[in-house]
């Protein structure tokens, strides 16, 4: 790959460590970065987002007549990272903040699961969306603004 860094170096040059532009790659956490980016970036595998809110995952389950309560959200889930074969296809997934905490009928994490399946979990890390108020129909992202409070 060549530079991007336009303030001191000629766009034909490789990329160097103390290029402004490679900062974001440089630092305590760049190794686990590209590792972590390659796994998810596996041919053949793909990213499952498991991250609907409760009143998302409550739409779904309404839909097949079945109350929005945490067992039920729990049991959804669980189907969906114990059924046989489907980790195989999957190099991450994205929970919402409840699953973290869920455990399988027989009490191993959800995200034990995942891992021992090889599939790298995360969060989602904004808090919904509501309407822009002065708007048709608009909406903002909500929970952004907080992110280093909660982490």
């Amino acid at each position: 790959s060549l530079c991007v860094c336009v303030c001191c170096c000629p766009p034909s040059l490789p990329p160097h460590p103390s290029c402004p532009a490679m900062s974001a790659f440089a630092g305590k956490y760049s190794d686990e970065l590209i590792a972590t980016a390659k796994h998810i970036a596996s041919p053949g595998r793909g990213i499952l987002a498991a991250d609907e809110s409760t009143g998302t995952i409550g739409k779904r389950l309404a839909s097949i007549n079945v109350e929005n309560v945490e067992s039920n959200r729990q049991a959804l889930r669980e189907l969906l990272f114990t059924t046989d074969g489907a980790l195989q296809y999957l190099s991450g997934v994205i929970l919402f903040e409840e699953t973290l905490y869920q455990k399988t009928s027989t009490g191993v994490p959800f995200v034990d699961v995942l891992k021992e399946g090889g599939v790298i979990p995360g969060i989602k890390v904004d808090k919904g969306t509501v309407d822009l108020a002065g708007t048709n129909g608009e909406t903002t992202t909500q929970g952004l603004d907080g992110l280093a409070q909660r982490c």
